[in-house]
């Protein structure tokens, strides 16, 4: 007879400041690749550089941990290219690697992809998941991450759910957050080279400005936009809402410097 799954002891969860042994020298922001851990010269904050062109937050230690074994393959890049790389949101637990729960909650839950959070309603379920020693393999996790997650199915059968093969489907970062290759845009000094394009809910767009100039990609009623790009810099947005979306380039001729984004 399955047993009520019993409260747990909280874990300590203790922030540290990340400390990549392997000090590099600095890398070049045009030598990155979708996938690469980076972090700026003065700050020892690790990200990941995901495939839409966004970098990506490692909150703790414990997340890192379960994505890598080491930091032997952190890359290290200057503060200010670092700075032109927008972050996309925050990292969660690789799935299948890890339990976890929250102080204030004796709800254990297993990882799935995307960070979804599924209640494992019994000790003993957790224990044909994990094993005699299950419990070795919960992580409390910080309150202030909880939007971070996503609250999925409760695990009432143990075949409901296999470690193994959820941390085969998330195989990176990318496959986990589900991230597709961002569009790019050049901003010329004939004006922007794809003015108008057309993606789906949930891509991004990178504009980047090849003119000998400062330029601009700013919506037609400023509800977004990339502020003054300096030649080789770039802004990058995902677009989730459905619509036509006109952008322009501020103190350039319109007529020349206009584009939009067709959402579906």
């Amino acid at each position: 007879m399955t047993r009520p799954f019993l409260p747990l002891l909280a874990l300590l969860l203790f922030v540290i400041p990340f400390s990549p042994a392997h000090a590099e020298t600095l890398t070049s922001e045009d030598t990155l690749q979708s996938g690469d851990l980076i972090r700026g010269e003065s700050f020892a904050s690790v990200y990941y550089l995901g495939e839409d062109g966004f970098r990506y937050v490692f909150p703790n230690e414990q997340t890192y941990f379960t994505w890598y074994t080491d930091y032997s393959e952190v890359r290290i890049i200057s503060d200010e290219a670092l700075s032109h790389i927008q972050i996309g949101g925050n990292i969660t637990y690789k799935p299948g690697v890890k339990m976890v729960k929250f102080p204030s909650d004796p709800t254990v839950y297993a990882v799935s992809a995307g960070g979804t959070l599924n209640p494992i309603v019994s000790e003993d379920i957790a224990r044909e998941l994990y094993g005699a020693n299950w419990n070795e393999y919960i992580d409390d996790l910080s309150e202030s991450l909880l939007n971070t997650y996503t609250i999925g199915t409760p695990i009432e059968l143990a075949s409901q759910f296999d470690p193994t093969t959820e941390q085969a489907q998330s195989y990176s970062i990318n496959s986990d957050k589900q991230l597709n290759a961002y569009t790019l845009i050049e901003i010329t000094d004939e004006g922007y080279d794809s003015a108008t394009i057309t993606l789906q809910s949930g891509n991004t767009v990178r504009w980047l400005n090849t003119s000998s100039e400062t330029k601009t990609a700013t919506e037609w009623d400023r509800v977004w936009g990339s502020g003054t790009l300096n030649p080789s810099e770039h802004y990058t947005r995902m677009f989730t809402l459905p619509g036509v979306w006109h952008y322009y380039a501020m103190g350039a001729d319109r007529n020349i410097f206009e584009g939009a984004i067709i959402v579906q």
